[in-house]
């Protein structure tokens, strides 16, 4: 009969429960410190269409673009890249606008994640 019920028990044991319980962890501390940075490189793909868009900037000289890209970062209180790092292109197709960049994100103790981040924009 004991043996019986033994085989119908179904569950977690408690070393089960921890493993899983420390991978859920880590998994959340590290969404928590990637997800910021995927934000603020979808905000300066944004900035770089809006800038690309704007009809204003076609015929702009590279420093009113420059001008306008630390504006609108300065609205946006990204700090990551400058107005310098931008590489403006004009040519028969119109404006576009690049920038290369990392973020190195510390995790724990001397390890870091590298994320490589290049957005750029295409005028539509």
């Amino acid at each position: 009969m004991i043996n019986t019920i033994a085989n119908r028990q179904r569950g977690v044991s408690l070393s089960g429960l921890l493993i899983w319980s420390a991978i859920l962890i880590l998994t959340a501390i590290v969404g928590m410190k990637v997800i910021p940075a995927y934000i603020q490189d979808a905000e300066i793909k944004s900035i770089l269409s809006t800038i690309v868009n704007d009809p204003e900037m076609q015929g702009a000289q590279s420093k009113s673009i420059r001008e306008s890209f630390s504006k609108r970062t300065m609205m946006n209180n990204i700090n990551i890249v400058t107005a310098n790092d931008i590489e403006i292109v004009k040519d028969a197709r119109g404006l576009s606008l690049g920038i290369s960049y990392q973020v190195k994100i510390p995790l724990i103790g001397n390890a870091s994640l590298l994320l490589e981040f290049n957005p750029s924009s295409v005028k539509k």
